[in-house]
C-alpha cells in the first residue's frame, strides 16, 4: 500500500499549495543566490518530511501493538471505513464535530512559533519552519496517518509518511518559486478528484483487511501473518 502514500502526497500537495501556500510564499529564501536558495528549500522540505516520518513512527507503533493482538485485519477494515465515511459525511456536519478543534490552542502556538521563525534567516530556520509546517492540521495528512497506522509497524509507518512527504515536494517547490500557479478552475477539478481517490484507497484497505486471496490487493497471507503475530504476542 506504499503507492497510496505517494499518490496521497502528490494529490495532497495541490491541497497543500492552497492551505500552506501562504507559508511557502513567505519563506525568507535567498532570491539572489540560487545555490543557497536550493539548500534552504531542501532544509524546509526535510523539516516537513521529518515531522511526517515521526508521526508515521508513532502511529506505526500503535498499529504494531494492535497487530500483536491479532487486530491487523480489523484495523485495515476500520481505517477503510473511516476514510470513506470522512468523505461521505456532509462538510457542515464534519466541521461541527471536527476532532481537530480541541487542538486549536496548540495550533495557534505552532503558528506563532512559525511566524517568529519566518522573520529569521539563520541556517536552522528553514528546517524548523518545515518541522512546524508538518504539525499543522490537514485532512490529507490525517488520511496518510490512517495509512501509516494500518501498516502495523513502526518503521513501516514511518516509511509510509516519508513517501507521503516526498510526494508533496514537487508542487510545493514550484509554489515557492513562482507563487500560486494553480487557477481556480484547475483547483476545483483537483479538489473533486481527491475525495474519489480517498474512497478508492478506503476500499483497497477494506479489501486488504478481508484477505480474499487477491494478489497485491487482498492477500490471504495476511490472515496467517496476523495469527502468528497474535501467538507471539501471547508469550
Amino acid at each position: 500500500m506504499l503507492y497510496s502514500a505517494l499518490i496521497f502526497g502528490l494529490l495532497g500537495s495541490f491541497h497543500c499549495v492552497g492551505m500552506c501556500g501562504p507559508i511557502a510564499f513567505l519563506l525568507p529564501v535567498d532570491r539572489k543566490n540560487s545555490a543557497k536558495r536550493v539548500l534552504q528549500l531542501i532544509s524546509y522540505h526535510l523539516g516537513r518530511i521529518f515531522t511526517y516520518s515521526l508521526l508515521g513512527l508513532v502511529f506505526g507503533i500503535v498499529g504494531k501493538s494492535l497487530n500483536l493482538f491479532g487486530m491487523q485485519q480489523q484495523l485495515c477494515i476500520g481505517i477503510g471505513i473511516l476514510m470513506i465515511t470522512a468523505i461521505l459525511i456532509p462538510t457542515k456536519l464534519f466541521n461541527r464535530y471536527n476532532f481537530s478543534k480541541p487542538m486549536y490552542k496548540t495550533v495557534g502556538k505552532v503558528k506563532n512559533a512559525m511566524g517568529a521563525e519566518l522573520k529569521k534567516k539563520n541556517s536552522g530556520t528553514f528546517f524548523i519552519i518545515g518541522f512546524l509546517n508538518g504539525l499543522l492540521p490537514c485532512g490529507l495528512v490525517y488520511m496518510a496517518i490512517f495509512g501509516a497506522l494500518a501498516t502495523g509497524g513502526a518503521w513501516e509507518g514511518s516509511l509510509y509518511m516519508f513517501i507521503f512527504g516526498l510526494g508533496t515536494i514537487p508542487l510545493m517547490t514550484i509554489a515557492i518559486y513562482i507563487g500560486n500557479f494553480i487557477t481556480g478552475k484547475v483547483k476545483q477539478r483537483i479538489l473533486k478528484v481527491i475525495p474519489v481517490f480517498v474512497v478508492i484507497v478506503g476500499i483497497l484497505f477494506i479489501l486488504r483487511g478481508l484477505g480474499l486471496g487477491i494478489p497485491y490487493i487482498s492477500p490471504s497471507e495476511m490472515i496467517a501473518v496476523e495469527q502468528i503475530s497474535a501467538k507471539h504476542g501471547c508469550h
